[in-house]
């Protein structure tokens, strides 16, 4: 992401940012061919582990050696890497493929048992999309970002945060409006000038969205600078898969998604 000079002292629109931080469920960070996302991914897995989270990676688009570049000894120690790169679906048979591919990565994922707080960094949805049903890719989202407990009568296990990279230009409307309403933050990346901008759109259950325009840039060592731009507001970002539709529609929507979301076994025939 194109590095930037802040302007401004405020801290308010920072302190907004670390409060949809420390939301946990679905974050679909949507990027683009202009502003690329897997930079803003890294950071945010650097802040988790950083935090002392455990931090799972589900590595699909690039190497685990290219992912874990730019990470120091102390972060790369912390980060648990599962890698369908190399060979995700076993075809060589050499036994370093994860078992049952795809789909049995996510569900081994689902399975953990550890307790405390869980970050797990999809790199990337997009590729997952490609290779799974968007059923199936949704139900396992589902299985991932909900609250359970472990076997045994054991306290139940912390939120997990499923930090999801999505490249826009890849899907179309269907498959997007799937994973959007899955979704508790959406950070849109763009730019101005050279200035990389998050469009966060934040649901939480029973609230109106919350829309937020952040500056921001990503140090070498993938920390994240958030800072204050003089000419932003807190404006909704239109999906450009999704066309228009009026205040009415979009109440109608907003009380649909989550009367549907709010129950289990929701079928997804309606997105295919």
């Amino acid at each position: 992401v194109t590095a930037s000079k802040g302007a401004g002292q405020g801290s308010r629109r920072t302190l907004e940012m670390e409060s949809v931080w420390g939301l946990g469920g679905l974050v679909l960070l949507r990027d683009s061919v202009e502003w690329e996302g897997r930079s803003l991914l890294k950071a945010l897995v650097k802040k988790s582990a950083l935090c002392g989270e455990q931090v799972h990676i589900l590595g699909c688009e690039v190497s685990e050696d290219e992912f874990r570049e730019g990470f120091d000894s102390s972060i790369n120690s912390r980060l648990v890497y599962h890698d369908l790169f190399r060979d995700p679906f076993n075809w060589s048979q050499a036994g370093e493929a994860l078992p049952g591919g795809p789909l049995g990565a996510l569900r081994a994922l689902c399975r953990r048992t550890e307790p405390g707080p869980v970050t797990i960094a999809l790199d990337s949805l997009s590729w997952l999309l490609l290779h799974l049903p968007c059923t199936t890719l949704c139900q396992a989202l589902c299985a991932l970002s909900q609250q359970h407990s472990p076997l045994g009568g054991s306290p139940p296990v912390e939120p997990v945060r499923v930090l999801g990279l999505l490249h826009m230009e890849l899907h179309g409307p269907g498959p997007m409006g799937a994973l959007s309403s899955l979704a508790q933050t959406e950070v849109t990346l763009s730019g101005t000038a050279g200035q990389a901008l998050a469009h966060i759109l934040c649901q939480r259950p029973r609230q109106h969205p919350t829309h937020q325009t952040q500056c921001f840039s990503i140090l070498p060592d993938f920390s994240l600078d958030l800072q204050e731009g003089p000419l932003l507001e807190s404006q909704p970002h239109p999906d450009p898969h999704i066309p228009p539709v009026s205040r009415g529609a979009r109440a109608r929507i907003r009380e649909w998604r989550w009367k549907n979301k709010t129950c289990r076994g929701w079928g997804w025939q309606g997105f295919q």
